[in-house]
């Protein structure tokens, strides 16, 4: 079974920083493609970073040279790291990782989300 784990969600105030860390446990072979979205109210969940096994990167227009994804492949873990927020990145941050993992000895590949870390920004 695979598991994400988000963390590092919280309340900053504008211009501040936060950092979100997502680890995936389990019996995992590889993992692909690791991501972040987030969702609010009055949106539909859309993308914001996303990393490739490679360390390739891309990134939403609104948070470019603001926010900076990373991971770290000997502990299954992707971050985000936040600078400069703004109001409008007041969000549900979820991370999203599309891996393969071992199932009753076979090769499975699916995407997986974690449970999503609140963040929540001032004025």
């Amino acid at each position: 079974q695979v598991q994400l784990v988000d963390s590092g969600g919280g309340s900053v105030q504008a211009g501040g920083s936060l950092r979100l860390s997502c680890a995936a446990s389990g019996t995992i072979f590889r993992i692909n493609n690791m991501s972040w979205y987030r969702q609010t109210p009055a949106k539909q969940r859309e993308s914001v970073a996303t990393i490739t096994s490679g360390g390739s990167t891309n990134y939403a227009d609104s948070v470019k040279g603001r926010f900076t994804i990373s991971r770290d492949n000997a502990k299954n873990t992707v971050y985000l790291q936040m600078n400069s927020v703004k109001p409008e990145d007041t969000a549900v941050y979820y991370c999203n990782a599309d891996l393969t993992y071992v199932r009753s000895g076979y090769y499975v590949t699916n995407q997986y989300w974690g449970q999503g870390a609140q963040v929540t920004v001032s004025s």
